[in-house]
Order: C-alpha cells, then sequence, then structure tokens
C-alpha cells in the first residue's frame, strides 16, 4: 500500500522519503562519479543526471506533504506546491477523478483535482510518485472526507 500519514486526524500523502533518500544518494554518487571522470563530455553527463536527481531531491522534500486533508470548519484541502501550500475548501473542488494516462505503453493513473482558484478553474494532477499511495486509494478517502 501507499504511505498516508495520520496525525490528529489530518490526512496527508507524499512521495515516501526512502523513494526521496535513494535520489539524494543516486544524486551523490553520480556528482562524485562526474568529478572523477576524465572524459568532458561524459563528465557533462553525469553531472546533469546528478543535478537532475538532487533537484527531484529538493523539490519531493519541499512540497511535503503534497495533498492534505485538514480537519475544521470547513474542512480543507492544502495542496502544496515549491511557491507554498494553497488551500481549497469543498465549495472550491469542483471536481475529483482519477483518470488513466497512457505513459510508456502503460496506463497509469491519476488523480485530478479541478479546483476554483482565485475565481479561475485550475487543474492539478498527482500521480503515485506525488501522493506515495494509489490515486484510487487517495480519491476514496478524499470524497468521504470532503462530503463531511
Amino acid at each position: 500500500m501507499g504511505t498516508v500519514t495520520d496525525t490528529s486526524s489530518r490526512l496527508a500523502w507524499s512521495t515516501p522519503p526512502a523513494a526521496l533518500a535513494v535520489c539524494g544518494i543516486g544524486g551523490v554518487v553520480l556528482a562524485v562519479a562526474a568529478f572523477l571522470s576524465n572524459d568532458g563530455p561524459g563528465r557533462l553527463l553525469i553531472g546533469l543526471a546528478a543535478l537532475g536527481l538532487l533537484f527531484m531531491t529538493v523539490v519531493g522534500l519541499r512540497q511535503r506533504p503534497r495533498l492534505a486533508v485538514e480537519p475544521g470548519d470547513p474542512v480543507q484541502l492544502v495542496v502544496r506546491g515549491l511557491a507554498g501550500a494553497q488551500r481549497y475548501t469543498p465549495q472550491q473542488i469542483l471536481r475529483v477523478r482519477v483518470v488513466n494516462y497512457r505513459r510508456l505503453g502503460r496506463r497509469m493513473p491519476m488523480l485530478e483535482l479541478d479546483v476554483d482558484h482565485q475565481g479561475d478553474e485550475k487543474l492539478l494532477i498527482f500521480g503515485r510518485w506525488d501522493l506515495g499511495a494509489h490515486p484510487e486509494d487517495v480519491l476514496e478517502v478524499l470524497r468521504i472526507q470532503l462530503a463531511r
């Protein structure tokens, strides 16, 4: 199953810490390999791969938890991004569904949220990497929590 964090009746989903740790360690290993490489083009490519993995690690850590339900009156859905957290009430959530996209020959489920963001409709898409859980499981919990 996925990572669902439940602390004091708060539900949150985010990229698993182990996955972020592996990305960070991989980035450091590739940075060392780039430093030790004697081949100029190879050094550049390995260095770019190291930067990519380290960037993914920083972004993943910055956005924790990626999606959360905070109890209150009304219940709020909190979505964290690079710029910070955005809060949405159930009235601002226009639609929640799971859509299967084709990626690399496989069907990948993605959680789609249509929200009213300051008068404009905004589409938010979360995959298994973002949530640390299967999008269908998150959808089921969101429907229960937001219906309260």
